[in-house]
C-alpha cells in the first residue's frame, strides 16, 4: 500500500489489495474510499471483498466510483459533502491515486486558495496545474 498524504484530513492511494485494509486501520484511517468501478480491469480486487475486510477492521466504508479520466460536475458534487463528513482521517484509492486527487481538488476549490491545493497534491506527488480553470469555475461553488 502506498498511502499519499494531502494533509491531515485525507490521503490518497493506488488501488489497494484486501490485506492492505489491515494496514489502513492500523496506520489510524477511519474512512477509505473507493473511487475506482468494480471491474475497471482485469485483476482488481473486487469491492464487495474490501467492502467486507474494512467493516471487519472498523472502517467506515463509501463506495464512490467514478469514470478514469472523465470526472462531471455532479461527481465532485456528490464527494464534496462526503469528504466534508467522513470521519477523519479519509483514505481515497482509485487505480493510481490521481483521480480521487483531482476529485479532491476540485470540490476543495471550493473554499481553499488554488496555490494551496496545488502544493498540497504536488507534496503528495500529483501534479494537478492543468486542473487551474476546473477550479477557478468550481470556486464560484459552495458546497
Amino acid at each position: 500500500m502506498d498511502p499519499r498524504k494531502i494533509d491531515d484530513t485525507i490521503s490518497v492511494a493506488p488501488q489497494i489489495s484486501v490485506d492492505d485494509v489491515a494496514e489502513a486501520a492500523r496506520l489510524g484511517f477511519r474512512t477509505l474510499v473507493a473511487n475506482r468501478p468494480d471491474h475497471e480491469e482485469p485483476g482488481q480486487p473486487p469491492m464487495s471483498e474490501l467492502e467486507a475486510a474494512a467493516r471487519n477492521h472498523g472502517l467506515n466504508w463509501v463506495y464512490m466510483p467514478v469514470e478514469s479520466g472523465n470526472i462531471s460536475d455532479q461527481d465532485v458534487d456528490r464527494f464534496a459533502p462526503m469528504i466534508r463528513d467522513a470521519e477523519k482521517p479519509v483514505l481515497a484509492f482509485c487505480r493510481s491515486g490521481t483521480r480521487c486527487t483531482v476529485l479532491w481538488a476540485l470540490s476543495a476549490a471550493r473554499h481553499t486558495p488554488a496555490n494551496e491545493i496545488f502544493t498540497k497534491a504536488r507534496g503528495a506527488g500529483y501534479d494537478i496545474a492543468g486542473l487551474a480553470p476546473r477550479m477557478a469555475q468550481q470556486a464560484s461553488r459552495q458546497d
